[in-house]
């Protein structure tokens, strides 16, 4: 079936409402999130598409588990990110920081004059993070808006006994991760016997996931392309990753959709003087 004609899409895609319909929404709780993925290279087995569809993905099941009352509204998913390190390769289709910054800025001020009181960033691309933890802040300060940022990943403890420890730690790009998620979203789109293995080299001491950092770009890396076991994907582990990252996201939605930012304060000040 087409994802896009399941409950996601038809129950809580909030373009698919009147403006009328929008204004009367409840809003007190509740929340509008903005997928926000890429076009860029992933190795030679991989769709272009596949950041952005790995967040329709994810979100299209997340949302089997939500319920009306949870008033948790979907936009949209913005497929253009912060590409810049795949520059060069074929098909490869990038924002300037600049631009994806005013973009998220103009979408937050957008869901606030709606009405709305929570904005959720639902980011699926590595190279957008910085960046939205900027102007979740941003937006946040100019608005009002509470302002969260969510990761696909960031629920990879999960997976522990479906991936190996070296792919859930460097497979950072197009590995067994994300090509068995693509399998099980989009399997037509993939291109298995294409599919390479190859890691970035973390046996030093500058290592891109912790310690001092090292601004590469992607021919710093790789060259096919990705850091992770391509070969190794299959459908079943990605549709068995998909139930599960989805699960907990919904979760996580959930929970956000009555968050106060109050709760953060214990209550009390202590004076250690």
């Amino acid at each position: 079936m087409n994802r896009h004609h399941q409950k996601a899409w038809r129950e809580f895609f909030l373009p698919r409402l009147a403006t009328t319909d929008i204004q009367k929404l409840e809003k007190e709780k509740g929340a509008v999130i903005l997928p926000i993925g890429a076009v860029e290279q992933h190795g030679p087995h991989l769709p272009v598409y596949t950041d952005t569809l790995i967040a329709e993905g994810l979100l299209t099941h997340s949302f089997d588990y939500m319920k009306p009352e949870d008033n948790v509204w979907l936009l949209p998913p913005l497929p253009y990110g912060k590409s810049n390190e795949h520059s060069g390769k074929p098909g490869v289709i990038t924002l300037s920081a600049n631009t994806l910054q005013q973009v998220v800025l103009d979408i937050g001020r957008s869901v606030k004059e709606s009405g709305f009181r929570r904005l959720i960033l639902f980011n699926t691309h590595g190279g957008n993070l910085d960046l939205l933890n900027m102007m979740a802040r941003e937006i946040r300060i100019e608005t009002g808006l509470m302002v969260f940022r969510m990761n696909a990943m960031d629920f990879k403890e999960e997976l522990g006994d479906l991936y190996s420890k070296e792919e859930l730690q460097y497979g950072i790009h197009g590995g067994d991760v994300e090509t068995s998620l693509i399998l099980a979203i989009e399997e037509k789109w993939v291109k298995m016997e294409q599919a390479p293995v190859e890691y970035y080299n973390a046996d030093q001491a500058v290592d891109i996931k912790g310690g001092p950092y090292a601004a590469w770009l992607i021919d710093d890396l790789s060259a096919s392309g990705i850091s992770g076991e391509a070969a190794n994907a299959t459908v079943e582990k990605g549709a068995e990753t998909v139930e599960r990252l989805g699960k907990k996201i919904a979760r996580t939605l959930q929970e956000i959709s009555s968050f106060e930012m109050e709760s953060f304060r214990t209550g009390s000040v202590s004076s250690r003087a």
